[in-house]
């Protein structure tokens, strides 16, 4: 009798259940069937970031280093959330920075270094004058889409001129494998043996490379990158670094198999993608780790053992925030949302005192979540602020 007698509390939670599921997965579905896009409102993350990290000159501070560094890495990450938050005079003046101080006299002529900061002889300069090819892809992008979202052809031009430089310095054909991004200019290259960066190639900027720069090796680079991706993931989970010998891809002595702060971001790249590109499922297949890993255990660790799936240290919230487009895209609410309550609100003290890379996470796996802004298949970027719903509220 007890049991039948249970059956409308069960029922009842049955249906409390459903609908809190629906309410999270309501939560996935794309702007056009949601009602009042996050993506319409002021940006406290993106707000409270620029108080902090960025000065007046427009250069983007890592606080975290006793040189108080700048990279080219944070200026490229931050050019593209200006444009994603439309301030144009931002814009500006981080390209401004990055032209004038780490391009040297010749912007046009120079990939940025990718490291400026407080030298041991008291000077603030560049202090490698290496490149880092992820942050020339990511401010050519920037460029390309400012050029055509503000309908500013020299940007556009910049930007495919930045191109050119990185398909002469930073692009180079391996053996077995076909044209593949290096991780910079110099230094990644040895007898026989080439050494790779797996979150260094989002597929979104390929695509749109590929539409404006049609001669260009990007339709290649992303075939080739697809295959890294997919082949260096040998347990479901990326690692930080791989090693291409001209057969297979192969762990790097120097470097070893850890995933860890580089690797997050394969995760947060593949989750991006458009559901119509054509990699997109068969890459998300491949990156099965973490969600096997949060499925058992609940959640993810800093530093992952890529060949076995072994994992250490607490993860910080960046982490948390990175696998939110991965879980999305895997249709995973309920793990999205125990993910999404990790990560501090903008307005914490708690928020405040995360230090750059982690809020650069943050506003990349939730600036995205909350539809701030999409690539399309072709890897067209679309903001916020250009949606039909935000401009239904202005």
């Amino acid at each position: 009798m007890a049991e039948n007698g249970d059956r409308p509390d069960r029922a009842r939670r049955r249906l409390l259940q459903a609908t809190v599921c629906s309410t999270l997965a309501a939560s996935l579905l794309p702007p056009a069937l949601r009602a009042a896009p996050a993506g319409c409102t002021p940006w406290a993350s993106w707000t409270s970031f620029v108080a902090r990290h960025i000065d007046g000159s427009g250069r983007v501070i890592d606080f975290a280093n006793v040189d108080q560094r700048s990279t080219s890495e944070g200026q490229s990450y931050a050019l593209f959330f200006a444009l994603v938050n439309n301030d144009p005079e931002l814009f500006e003046r981080l390209l401004s920075w990055t032209r004038r101080n780490l391009c040297g006299d010749a912007p046009e002529q120079r990939l940025p270094a990718w490291l400026w900061g407080h030298a041991g002889d008291g000077q603030w300069r560049v202090l490698d004058q290496n490149s880092a090819s992820d942050a020339d892809l990511w401010i050519a992008y920037a460029l390309i889409e400012a050029g055509r979202l503000w309908q500013r052809p020299a940007y556009a031009n910049a930007g495919l001129q930045l191109l050119h430089l990185v398909r002469k310095q930073e692009v180079a054909e391996l053996p077995g494998l076909g044209p593949m991004l290096l991780p910079g200019r110099q230094g990644f290259t040895g007898a026989g043996r080439w050494l790779l960066n797996p979150s260094y190639l989002p597929l979104q900027l390929l695509r749109r490379f590929a539409e404006v720069d049609p001669n260009g090796p990007w339709p290649e680079i992303a075939t080739s990158a697809a295959r890294l991706l997919r082949e260096s993931a040998t347990a479901g989970f990326a690692p930080d670094w791989i090693g291409w010998d001209g057969n297979a891809f192969v762990i790097d002595p120097a470097k070893g198999k850890l995933g860890s702060y580089d690797a997050i971001r394969v995760y947060l790249w593949a989750g991006m993608l458009d559901a119509k590109d054509p990699l997109r499922a068969g890459l998300l297949a491949k990156l099965s780790g973490p969600l096997r890993r949060l499925e058992a255990q609940g959640r993810f660790a800093e530093k992952i053992d890529s060949t076995d799936g072994v994992g250490t240290g607490q993860p910080p919230a960046g982490f948390a925030a990175a696998l939110l487009p991965y879980l999305s895209a895997l249709r995973q609410p309920a793990l999205l949302q125990a993910q999404r309550q990790l990560i501090p609100e903008a307005t914490q003290p708690a928020a405040a005192q995360l230090p750059y890379y982690e809020r650069m996470l943050v506003l990349f796996g939730q600036g995205w979540l909350e539809h701030r802004y999409r690539f399309s298949a072709d890897g067209r970027l679309t903001p916020g602020w250009r949606s039909n719903a935000c401009s239904a509220r202005t």
